[in-house]
């Protein structure tokens, strides 16, 4: 039976419908009531707008968000698919708890890995024969494109916001940024958080993506040993802009190495995430 996320959200959606119209009835038979109980109908109208109905109805890109909300959760072990509930928010860890999607081990995770994640994700909840289609609807709900690539950029540059406004301000993801030239990014979640996590991001993924860079730039430059005038311009700009996102990468290592501080989680989001405040995403004011 093919498992589909759009039959899924028409499922939910009329469920909200439903539950939304019934609501809307019941107010507005409620205030038919008042006028024909007390005699005010010049002063209430029966008739409720949908604006104030009290439930919400279905809303695709809401959903979809949500989605991908609850599978980073999965791939960080806050939730699992083999157990209902919260599965994980500190204390001791079951590992048996996690069968389908097992999470990350060193709860650590750069952006295109965790694309990858997510992909998995809904190829292990919705099955193979269905994942190109899953996959594209979740691309059409976030704006359109290439599901992979729209994927990626929504965790890139919305996925966090949109966390901060659910969790009002107070993040239990927390996303490393190294800033605007290389868009270096990366998740943990606060509640699997150690001391050793910044050491582990700077040495597993932060410096390796330097030397590549370098490397890059080295290959750059000789290009343009050998290159036609015409295309020593685009050059010259790919390796100023490699240089600049070297530069940056390496000042954010150098921050990473700073930090081995341990979290209080009695502390709360607020205390401890201003402790690593140089090296994680700005929660939007």
């Amino acid at each position: 039976m093919a498992r589909l996320i759009s039959e899924k959200f028409s499922r939910w959606e009329n469920e909200c419908y439903d539950r939304w119209n019934r609501l809307k009835n019941a107010e507005e038979e409620i205030n038919r009531y008042f006028i024909g109980e007390y005699g005010i109908g010049d002063e209430l109208d029966p008739y409720v707008a949908d604006k104030d109905v009290t439930v919400r109805k279905a809303d695709l890109a809401r959903e979809i968000r949500s989605l991908i909300s609850y599978a980073v959760g999965c791939i960080f072990g806050r939730y699992s698919l083999d157990c209902d509930g919260l599965c994980y928010a500190g204390g001791e860890w079951e590992s048996g708890k996690y069968r389908t999607v097992i999470p990350v081990t060193d709860n650590i995770i750069t952006i295109p890995d965790l694309t990858s994640r997510i992909i998995d994700f809904v190829e292990k909840v919705y099955g193979s024969e269905t994942l190109d289609e899953n996959l594209q609807f979740i691309a059409n709900a976030l704006g359109g494109g290439q599901p992979a690539e729209v994927i990626e950029k929504y965790l890139l540059k919305e996925f966090f916001p949109d966390h901060c406004k659910i969790y009002h301000k107070r993040p239990i993801y927390w996303m490393f940024d190294s800033g605007r030239k290389c868009h270096f990014k990366a998740l943990c979640y606060m509640h699997r958080w150690n001391s050793g996590i910044p050491s582990l991001l700077r040495e597993k993924h932060v410096l390796p993506h330097i030397a590549e860079l370098q490397e890059l730039s080295a290959k750059t430059a000789d290009e343009l040993k050998t290159a036609i005038p015409s295309d020593k311009p685009r050059l010259k700009r790919h390796m100023t802009k490699l240089s600049g996102q070297c530069e940056e990468l390496s000042a954010f290592a150098q921050r990473l190495a700073a930090h081995s501080e341990d979290i209080d989680l009695d502390d709360g989001v607020k205390v401890n995430y201003a402790k690593f405040e140089d090296v994680l995403e700005k929660i939007s004011r």
